[in-house]
């Protein structure tokens, strides 16, 4: 009689399961083009026109900042809403289930969303340390005008981006499931609440309140812990949209 050990039968469906997960990232890294390539290229872009205007115009000596690293999170916004919406149906074909799916790319995002941020970070610290590149700007170190701490930036920029990506899955899954009414009608919704909430919150005159606790709140709760509670709100509703999503 042979005896089957049970932690091994255990062990053995979870282990390929995770090969499985990383097998389906690869639906997401034939993309590369959009995933890596033409984020770098536009970052790149933006800076090399930003560098000229920057170094014809004197800024007597001040540091100046531009808002010109927001075009890499557009990137980002495109990409996974293309993977939502193309490479979800095309995955479901080849026998993915949507949880393999959904942990796939995750695991893709937060990979992308760790080097991206590793990147930023680097090149931030280079920009301060060369006084904005010799021209007084600051297009990478915007955070520094919040936080002077380099981890709480570093932290800051990868959930940014992980929280730029959940908006971006739930926004793509929920056109996947419910097509363009679904799609006009959420964000007919997302509008109705943020516009209510505002005009309750002038209405009560919380405004002041509010602006005070968010200067006076730790740092990081209000641009790391928060940012990131809400990446995990919306990967949460990313997967129960998903989940009974068709193609």
């Amino acid at each position: 009689m042979t005896v089957i050990d049970p932690t091994v039968a255990v062990a053995r469906p979870s282990h390929n399961g995770i090969r499985r997960i990383f097998a389906v990232c690869r639906l997401h890294v034939v993309a590369w083009p959009l995933l890596l390539a033409a984020p770098a290229a536009i970052l790149a872009l933006t800076f090399a026109i930003n560098f000229t205007i920057f170094a014809l115009v004197d800024s007597g000596g001040e540091t100046r900042g531009t808002g010109s690293v927001l075009s890499l999170f557009g990137f980002v916004v495109a990409f996974y809403a293309q993977a939502m919406t193309q490479t979800f149906p095309f995955a479901l074909g080849l026998g993915v289930t949507r949880r393999q799916f959904l942990a796939s790319t995750v695991v893709v995002a937060l990979l992308q969303s760790l080097g991206f941020a590793v990147v930023l970070q680097a090149l931030s610290v280079i920009e301060e340390a060369t006084g904005g590149w010799g021209v007084g700007m600051r297009m990478f170190g915007i955070l520094r005008y919040v936080t002077d701490s380099s981890a709480l930036q570093f932290v800051t920029l990868f959930v940014s981006l992980m929280l730029t990506t959940s908006i971006s899955m739930l926004l793509g899954a929920v056109y996947q499931r419910w097509r363009t009414p679904g799609f006009l009608i959420a964000g007919i919704g997302a509008v109705t609440v943020l516009g209510g909430a505002s005009i309750l919150a002038a209405w009560a005159r919380w405004w002041p309140a509010i602006a005070t606790w968010l200067v006076d709140a730790p740092r990081v709760l209000v641009i790391a812990a928060l940012p990131a509670g809400v990446a995990a709100a919306m990967l949460a509703l990313t997967w129960a949209v998903l989940r009974r999503a068709t193609t």
